[in-house]
């Protein structure tokens, strides 16, 4: 399965058909026959939901929306994440919700990075279900109803063991196709190194959804923005104003801020440990290239790679194979190379992990930036959410 994944993958991401083996050519009649049967059923679906066939639930809170229009790597739990900061730093309990998929590499990630928080964590595929149970267990505050003016927030800290368990917003994780809710805002995420390949639907391509479907935005997000060119960024920014005009576009990356090794997870270590370092990267994410070039960025003295598909979980052949390569980079460069994954890599499974030593396993961490590019800034992206969701952003204490 991981063999076809990579063919798959390869294929949707060739620049030119040139590119591709004969093998991969071969293949291009089935996928496409598979591409166009998924049009007709995402064309039917989204017939249902529009002719009210399907019906769509809202909820009593203010509902985002974080999603894409391709297969990974876009930025969604990092987005996702960054939200459920900004509303649980003002005394707004967020709900996120997610389908959980891939053993819930990514749930485990953000329960540990928002531990703490007034974060409430729901995972099922029946999102609206969950949505609904946690709303009744904990019960809800209007935040477009609450004026947020000083005397109320200080009321509210005063009350904290109350309120703060009241769900004031939900974010759902990977939802653009998730119809079954109404949302109140759509922020659709784009990763700017990867684009939308080949422009073709899943399985000949990435995208799940035509680019059309990008009108139903309301802010679209370009991730990766400081691994891009300034032209290939405009070149983006111009494709996307094409097909919705006036949508509010931001600017996003991901900011390495530490390592630390797997098994001391509250050790952190500074990035300067990858200075001169034969680094090998592995990963089992949607998109490496943005990953391997963080990491290359850093100072290594040689970065290689070992990338599986998304959400892959490591068994012990994968262990042997990235040992193998391990003795292959110390036979080469004459010292011990260290192994770099990600964070998501890392709550998959961190116990198999172990089974690399005596080879040092760091994982790097980081968090999603609002840059500040062609007026947009973080400030904006806040304003942003505030004039949308038509609700005042407490003072921070």
């Amino acid at each position: 399965m991981e063999k076809v994944r990579r063919v798959v993958n390869e294929i949707a991401y060739a620049h030119t058909l040139s590119h591709l083996t004969p093998f991969h050519r071969s293949l291009l009649p089935f996928l496409s026959i598979a591409s166009t049967l998924y049009k007709l059923a995402l064309s039917l679906r989204r017939s249902l939901y529009r002719h009210r066939f399907f019906q769509v639930q809202r909820l009593p809170v203010r509902m985002i929306s974080v999603g894409n229009l391709s297969w990974g790597g876009n930025g969604k739990t990092p987005m996702v994440e960054y939200l459920a900061l900004c509303f649980s730093r003002c005394g707004i309990s967020p709900l996120l919700l997610s389908r959980g998929y891939g053993g819930g590499d990514e749930v485990n990630m953000l329960q540990r990075h928002l531990l703490g928080t007034p974060t409430k964590f729901g995972v099922g595929a029946n999102r609206a279900a969950v949505a609904s149970h946690f709303i009744k267990k904990y019960g809800y505050i209007d935040i477009c109803k609450s004026s947020w003016h000083e005397k109320q927030y200080r009321e509210l800290k005063v009350q904290d063991s109350l309120d703060s368990e009241k769900i004031g917003v939900v974010v759902l994780d990977d939802a653009m196709q998730h119809w079954s809710l109404w949302r109140d805002l759509d922020i659709v995420m784009v990763n700017g190194l990867t684009l939308w390949g080949n422009l073709q639907l899943m399985p000949r391509g990435p995208l799940r959804e035509p680019l059309t479907a990008l009108r139903r935005a309301d802010a679209v997000v370009i991730h990766h923005a400081d691994l891009v060119s300034e032209h290939a960024l405009k070149d983006i920014e111009s494709m996307i104003l094409r097909i919705k005009r006036s949508v509010p576009i931001f600017f996003t990356k991901m900011d390495p801020t530490y390592l630390f090794e797997v098994g001391t997870i509250n050790a952190k270590i500074t990035l300067t440990a990858l200075h001169e370092a034969t680094v090998l990267c592995v990963s089992a994410i949607g998109s490496a290239e943005p990953f391997v070039k963080q990491i290359q960025k850093m100072g290594a003295l040689y970065v290689d790679r070992i990338d599986f598909s998304d959400h892959h979980r490591f068994h012990a052949k994968d262990i042997e194979i990235i040992r193998a390569k391990l003795r292959e980079l110390e036979g080469k460069f004459g010292s011990k190379p260290v192994v770099v994954i990600t964070e998501k890599d890392y709550d998959r499974d961190p116990e198999i992990l172990k089974q690399l030593y005596p080879f040092k396993v760091f994982v790097l961490c980081s968090a999603l930036k609002v840059l500040p590019y062609r007026g947009s800034t973080e400030d904006s992206f806040k304003k942003f959410l505030k004039d949308h969701l038509k609700f005042e952003w407490p003072p921070v204490r």
